[in-house]
């Protein structure tokens, strides 16, 4: 990857800045049920207050460990106890089918409809310097999490019994830079499950116009979360803070952010500067592959023509 697409904007940003601010009354949240799978620490949990100081009416966050996640909405109940936000704390597994078949047959249960839905939630091993050395069942988990969860996440949120006719729903997949570069050492199974989800969403955003379901994709930035802590020195690297991320999510969540329907972008870049740059705009209305998933090099073309060639 060039280090162009590290300035796609002339200002990057690793803090969060006025224009995504979760209070600002164009991101309001009000009357919105959000689920943010993994959202117990880290990053989940940074966006699942940012969602509080927008507004959210209820915040269900979802993880593998219950003490984790109880103790999460225990904290996030303390910090916004003047709000009238409802704190939601359940124990699941996006690699399990019917983990998630129980969360939203719970969700129906409670008659609670979800507005948004954050695939916050990773699988981020095996990790190894030769991946032909791996097992495949271990491959294979990273897998059933990245692609085949966020799938049946995805599935089960659009079809959902209580979803009111006509009635948007916001999708925020959290992917990684990781996607557009060759992987650090050790990160290719990580890498690879999670490009081919950001690529299958994006085909999914194809099928469905912004009106049915807003769609976008984004690199949350080099955070030190718990699960970085394990595996990678602090002074590694200049960390972005989790603020930038989180206020992030909930702008991409917010109408504000339509005209980015499909795409993966970073948080990193200045959504001002976008907006008013004509050439980004441009390419955005005229390459249907720019900002996508997809084999670099090549010019997009569609199937009718290449069947007419």
């Amino acid at each position: 990857m060039s280090l162009d697409a590290l300035n796609i904007t002339s200002t990057y940003h690793r803090d969060t800045y006025p224009a995504i601010s979760p209070t600002k009354p164009s991101l309001s949240q009000a009357g919105r049920a959000i689920l943010i799978t993994g959202g117990g620490g880290g990053i989940g949990f940074e966006i699942a207050r940012s969602f509080a100081r927008a507004g959210a009416s209820t915040i269900i966050i979802v993880g593998r460990r219950t003490a984790v996640l109880d103790a999460a909405a225990v904290k996030l109940r303390e910090e916004f106890k003047d709000s009238t936000t409802e704190f939601i704390a359940h124990q699941g597994d996006i690699g399990d089918d019917a983990s998630i078949s129980s969360l939203w047959d719970f969700l129906n249960s409670r008659n609670i409809f979800v507005r948004v839905l954050v695939l916050n939630a990773a699988h981020f091993t095996p990790w190894g310097p030769d991946t032909l050395k791996m097992d495949k069942r271990e491959l294979m988990e990273g897998f059933d999490v990245n692609v085949g969860g966020n799938f049946l996440m995805t599935v089960k949120f659009v079809n959902q019994p209580l979803r009111p006719a006509g009635q948007q729903l916001n999708l925020i997949n959290v992917s990684t830079a990781s996607i557009q570069m060759i992987p650090a050492p050790n990160q290719t199974p990580y890498s690879t499950t999670k490009s081919a989800f950001t690529a299958l969403i994006g085909r999914i955003a194809d099928e469905h116009p912004v009106e049915d379901i807003q769609i976008i994709s984004y690199h949350p930035g080099a955070l030190y979360s718990e699960g970085a802590a394990r595996y990678v020195d602090k002074n590694l690297l200049k960390w972005d803070e989790m603020a930038l991320p989180a206020d992030y999510a909930v702008w991409a969540a917010s109408p504000e952010a339509s005209w980015l329907h499909g795409r993966f972008v970073w948080a990193h870049w200045d959504i001002d500067e976008l907006k008013a740059d004509k050439g980004f705009l441009k390419r955005l209305e005229e390459e249907k592959g720019f900002l996508r998933v997809a084999v670099q090099g090549l010019k997009e073309i569609s199937l009718e023509a290449f069947l007419n060639k």
